[in-house]
């Protein structure tokens, strides 16, 4: 049960230096940028930051939402990025709506809203890259009524990367796999810090005693944790600013198994050994399962 060393969150300058966009002023030939760009900066392959969002499709849209997502929001609001190299579309049918805890929930009110979870990873260093692009383009996808209007973003924030806690040390896939390995399972996992150096306590405590023993012998593979980081205030306004940014924490379970035929065994407790340390609180843990991507599989069970 080890943790594999991750880079520093400022060892390397978060963003190449700017080129301008394609077409810019300065004599190059349009999409000459793209190649500069490329040449220069960080590229490797750990997730350096993530952008988990949790939505509630409107009553009466669940269909229709699923399939926009799908079929166009997935990929030219997500994956056609640049520096976004991994996702994972993840779904709570009522029933695993039902096993969330606790009943009163900073994240989520009601604790059952948000049915689908979306995954990303973002190439470490390449956050503020990442976001001039994606905030441009989703101004154009609202511009061109590509936006799906029917939903509400429950959880939504762009996180830093912490820390990564295996159960089999250096065996077994690595976080930078995780959205591509077919796991069975996902649990989503907030927790709050009374203070931002109280958190600085609940990350170390997390990484080097709780996970740990957690995942011994257990169905979960891997846990990251992540940290939020504010949205840029010409985001989109039907997307919320992210609370908790001093003091919250976001861990993802990777599960071997359905959430369902674990969630007694080895999810029990969680609330108890975090408050018993006077570090913080569970504030939402929520499990979820993989969608079928292309298939509407899971929505006639969300109600």
């Amino acid at each position: 049960m080890t943790e594999e060393p991750h880079s520093e969150p400022h060892s390397e300058p978060r963003s190449a230096p700017d080129s301008g966009p394609p077409g810019a002023p300065g004599g190059r030939a349009p999409g000459e940028a793209y190649a500069e760009l490329a040449a220069v900066g960080p590229y490797g392959v750990r997730p350096g930051h993530a952008l988990i969002t949790m939505v509630e499709p409107h009553p009466g849209h669940e269909y229709a939402y699923n399939r926009w997502y799908e079929d166009d929001h997935y990929y030219a609001g997500a994956m056609a990025m640049p520096w976004m190299y991994a996702g994972r579309r993840w779904v709570a049918t009522r029933d695993l709506q039902l096993l969330r805890r606790p009943e009163k929930s900073a994240v989520a009110q009601p604790v059952t809203a948000g049915c689908y979870l979306s995954t990303y990873w973002i190439t470490d260093g390449r956050y503020d890259d990442h976001m001039r692009w994606t905030v441009a383009i989703n101004k154009r996808l609202n511009r061109d009524a590509r936006v799906y209007r029917d939903r509400t973003h429950v959880f939504t924030a762009f996180q830093d990367h912490e820390a990564t806690v295996y159960r089999d040390g250096a065996a077994g896939p690595r976080d930078f796999h995780a959205l591509d390995h077919p796991y069975a399972g996902l649990v989503l996992q907030v927790v709050d810090a009374e203070t931002q150096e109280r958190r600085t306590d609940l990350l170390e405590w997390l990484r080097t005693r709780h996970l740990p023993g957690r995942l011994a012998g257990s169905p979960t593979a891997l846990v990251t944790v992540f940290r939020p980081t504010p949205l840029p205030g010409d985001r989109m306004t039907y997307v919320r600013q992210v609370e908790g940014v001093d003091t919250r924490l976001t861990l993802l379970w990777f599960l071997e198994t359905d959430p369902r035929d674990c969630w007694e065994s080895h999810f029990t407790g969680l609330e108890e050994a975090m408050t018993g340390t006077g570090l913080g609180r569970v504030e939402l843990l929520a499990p979820f399962v993989p969608t079928v991507p292309g298939t509407d599989r899971y929505v006639d069970r969300l109600r």
